[in-house]
């Protein structure tokens, strides 16, 4: 009986460590998780600007940034209904020129480090099917800037479909009206030509 006593003791004694640390340590959310993997190279690759020039940012980001955005559904989500309208083959090119475009922008943009810092609150917001991940870009001794995402998906797999900037201005919006204002006016090649001449001003300017 002593024994068994000293036993379930030690066993207590266990149990009351242990569930104070998976208290303190809960599971990320697959979407959070997502998030931070993105930043992390981000983050990265600002540090190494100078060394990587645009093209060498373009190349280091272009796998996290097409694992972690959805960019054939935000294509036709931009695009809107004339999406089935247009000819598979202009679909696929209007999708890479989408994919290289948004690639293209985080090259240009991200084009240094002098202390930024990235904040992503752990908590999601649910939304219908989707997600909303929080986040800031910290930049001291400026004010933060508030980036949240909406994401869709599901089990482990989380992908961006929308960005708001400045918490609330979504970013595909804008580009549907972008979008719509070509297509009406010149039709889906004028639109794959003006992704076009985007990317490479953006490269240039970079």
């Amino acid at each position: 009986m002593k024994r068994r006593r000293i036993l379930l003791g030690s066993a207590a004694t266990l149990v009351a460590l242990v569930l104070p640390a998976r208290a303190q340590n809960p599971a990320v959310d697959p979407a959070v998780a997502s998030i931070r993997a993105f930043y992390e190279v981000l983050l990265e690759t600002m540090k190494q600007a100078d060394k990587l020039g645009v093209r060498g940012r373009y190349d280091k980001l272009a796998p996290v940034i097409r694992s972690t955005y959805d960019l054939a559904a935000m294509t036709r989500l931009a695009i809107g209904p004339d999406w089935t309208t247009i000819p598979p083959e202009q679909q696929t090119a209007l999708v890479d020129g989408f994919a290289r475009r948004t690639i293209a922008t985080y090259a240009s943009r991200f084009d240094g480090w002098s202390g930024q810092s990235f904040d992503v609150d752990p908590e999601v917001e649910t939304r219908n099917t989707g997600r909303l991940v929080r986040t800031k870009l910290i930049r001291p001794p400026e004010f933060p800037i508030t980036l949240n995402y909406l994401m869709r998906g599901s089990g482990d797999t989380w992908k961006i479909v929308d960005v708001y900037l400045a918490g609330t201005i979504s970013e595909l919006a804008s580009q549907r009206t972008e979008f719509a204002a070509i297509l009406k006016k010149e039709g889906a090649a004028a639109l794959i030509e003006s992704l076009h001449q985007q990317i490479d001003k953006l490269m240039r300017k970079a």
